[in-house]
């Protein structure tokens, strides 16, 4: 399966982004999806994940509350909305997949499949 992230951009603190990852070359069924984001000299940071069949939805402390993780399954592509931007938020965003158990899946070092990322930058 090959990811296609997209939706980045630069906005003001406070402001939105609604990014998409779209998926190509395969199901989905069986997988988890992830948000990760890395920011200049910092490590690859778990956002959100949660389950392509459905079910449960994990987030970050830092963006729970503004960050909502949702998917289209008729057009195989997972979206994160992002609400009320901080500076902080400033990274690469990438979306990747796993089939590991669901207690791993804030650790990037097991996704084995990861979109080409998206910057987003937030101006205060």
């Amino acid at each position: 399966v090959q990811l296609q992230a997209s939706g980045g951009g630069s906005v003001q603190a406070g402001g939105s982004l609604r990014l998409s990852c779209a998926a190509s070359g395969g199901t989905l069924s069986g997988y988890i999806l992830g948000w990760f984001r890395q920011a200049p000299g910092k490590e690859r940071e778990f956002v959100s994940a949660f389950r392509w069949s459905g079910g449960t939805t994990r987030y970050a402390d830092s963006v729970k509350g503004r960050f909502t993780i949702s998917r289209d399954l008729a057009k195989n592509t997972m979206f994160l909305q992002m609400n009320s931007l901080k500076p902080e938020d400033t990274a690469v965003y990438y979306c990747a997949t796993t089939r590991i158990v669901w207690s791993e899946i804030a650790n990037h070092k097991r996704y084995n499949n990861w979109g080409q990322g998206t910057q987003v930058t937030v101006s205060s």
